[in-house]
């Protein structure tokens, strides 16, 4: 007599018919790139919850290693696409590896904790364990290793959707979880429609789908734009940049040129009144290098006539740095913010011997980390400086903001980047920075696409990709401090905890109620 094995309650059954992984991994890819189509450059927001919610449909009653497998695929598929600007980059000179490389280690982290899915998916609320896991996936790949690498966060790709009120009150980690607990509860929603529940059990059953979009709505009254420092009309240069890859190692002179150009046409429209007056102009990221004095720049900007912000290689007797100076029209430089979170294999490179398989930048001295905290004051304005790639990270403009910024400035240089997907990436960074501070952010690209984001996540003015140009509008400066600031980053510990207190009571119930045999 042939004997057979059943499962314990809330453990995962075996699947009967072992060909179901045909259904199963299609429909991970599936989920993974509809995931990639919610995120800008694309307007389907929506798309995230029904991605998540085909994984949870996948995951269900899988044991562990199939969890991890299928999770992996669906995490790969998403990566692979939504990176695909690294071949743009790096592509032409070291091959697919560095874009394949990037993509499956940032896949590891959601295998990691889909492998822990099926030990809280039995538990009440299961949906929400899921989701909180998903943030602590999300917190883990945005610290290691080496400082690691926030980028496409959930709550990113929101910007166009109503959950990103939910950023005015815990920021990314918030957002992150409404997307990841939507798609679950929707999950679990479908898996019951052919049961038989009372109301009671509907309306739990139904909550996860509906209570992160009510949340969300409850929030957007929380979300101010009224000036209440006085405002600031600020005008952002766009110079251009050659759409060259790695060539634009050699490029920084033409850069330079382009933005010179680009600030003296803004100072003739200045002065035909063709456009009004500002009280400060940004420059973005790395347009120059700043080792000592510049008559040059000295020169354009007191053509400007108004304080300006360079972006430069800015060269101190420890190395360079990554920096913004203030450059005021009549005593020339000032203070500088420099660039805390540096870009690993690029900024500073770690392995160095094997960086030199996938990285340019591996002869080239590492840039020195800033210290310096708080905002720069200009044109009698609090400034929080993000440079680039350190607006994917939640403590950079929290802390500007904590130590009393009014208006947010994102110098960036994505000309490296090509024509693909990534400078839209961040600038939806950008906007739900806006909405999570309650302030305008002044997004200055090389190449684009530089912006103008009102304090509710808005763009009103932006300029495209490998144009030439200029941006003025009147923002304005905000001092009241928002609840996603005030908890700072407790919203994500908590979730954190709470994904990881889950985990602790599945292990004990899978202890506790062993396999019969």
């Amino acid at each position: 007599m042939r004997r057979t094995r059943s499962a314990s309650p809330g453990t995962p059954a075996p699947a009967r018919d072992h060909r179901a992984w045909l259904l199963r991994v299609p429909a991970a890819i599936l989920a993974g790139v509809l995931l990639y189509l919610s995120f800008p450059p694309y307007r389907s927001w929506w798309l995230a919850p029904v991605a998540l919610a085909v994984l949870g449909l996948v995951l269900h009653e899988r044991r562990k290693r199939a969890a991890a497998g299928y999770g992996m695929v669906f995490a790969s598929t998403f990566f692979l696409l939504h990176l695909f600007w690294l071949q743009d980059f790096l592509g032409r000179e070291f091959g697919p590896w560095p874009w394949l490389g990037l993509s499956l280690l940032m896949a590891l982290y959601i295998a990691a904790v889909t492998t822990l899915f099926p030990l809280v998916t039995g538990l009440p609320g299961g949906p929400v364990w899921l989701a909180a896991l998903i943030v602590l996936s999300e917190a883990l790949r945005g610290r290691v290793p080496y400082g690691g690498f926030p980028w496409a966060k959930l709550g990113f790709g929101q910007v166009e959707g109503p959950l990103l009120g939910l950023a005015t009150v815990g920021g990314v980690p918030l957002v992150t979880f409404a997307v990841a607990l939507t798609g679950f509860g929707l999950a679990a929603l479908v898996l019951r429609v052919r049961t038989r529940l009372s109301v009671r059990g509907w309306l739990a059953t139904a909550a996860p789908v509906v209570l992160p979009v009510v949340a969300a709505l409850a929030a957007w009254p929380l979300v101010g734009v009224e000036a209440q420092q006085g405002t600031r009309t600020v005008a952002l240069v766009q110079g251009n940049a050659p759409d060259a890859g790695i060539g634009l190692l050699s490029e920084l002179p033409t850069i330079r040129r382009n933005h010179l150009e680009a600030s003296r046409i803004l100072a003739e429209n200045i002065r035909t009144r063709a456009t009004p007056k500002p009280d400060l102009v940004v420059w973005p990221e790395s347009t120059t290098r700043i080792n000592g004095p510049d008559p040059v720049l000295d020169a354009a900007v007191a053509d400007l006539g108004v304080p300006t912000l360079i972006g430069g290689l800015y060269r101190t007797p420890a190395g360079q740095e990554n920096a913004v100076v203030s450059w005021d029209p009549a005593t020339g430089q000032g203070p500088r913010y420099t660039k805390q979170q540096l870009v690993p294999f690029s900024e500073f490179i770690p392995l160095r011997d094997l960086a030199r398989l996938i990285t340019p930048f591996v002869d080239v001295p590492d840039l020195v980390a800033g210290t310096r905290t708080g905002p720069l004051t200009v044109a009698g304005a609090p400034l929080g400086v993000a440079i680039c790639y350190e607006v994917a990270y939640d403590y950079v403009l929290r802390e500007n903001v904590d130590q009393g910024a009014q208006l947010l400035i994102v110098p960036t240089n994505n000309a490296w980047f090509g024509r693909g997907d990534m400078t839209y990436q961040q600038l939806a960074m950008a906007r739900l920075r806006a909405v999570e501070h309650g302030r305008a952010v002044v997004v200055a690209a090389t190449s684009g696409v530089s912006a103008m984001v009102r304090p509710d996540g808005t763009v009103t003015q932006s300029l495209e990709m490998y144009t030439a140009g200029s941006l003025t509008e009147t923002l304005p400066l905000r001092s009241s401090v928002t609840v996603a600031d005030r908890l700072g980053p407790w919203t994500e510990i908590v979730l954190i905890a709470l994904g990881l207190l889950a985990v602790a009571a599945g292990i004990r119930r899978s202890v506790r109620t062993p396999a019969a045999a």
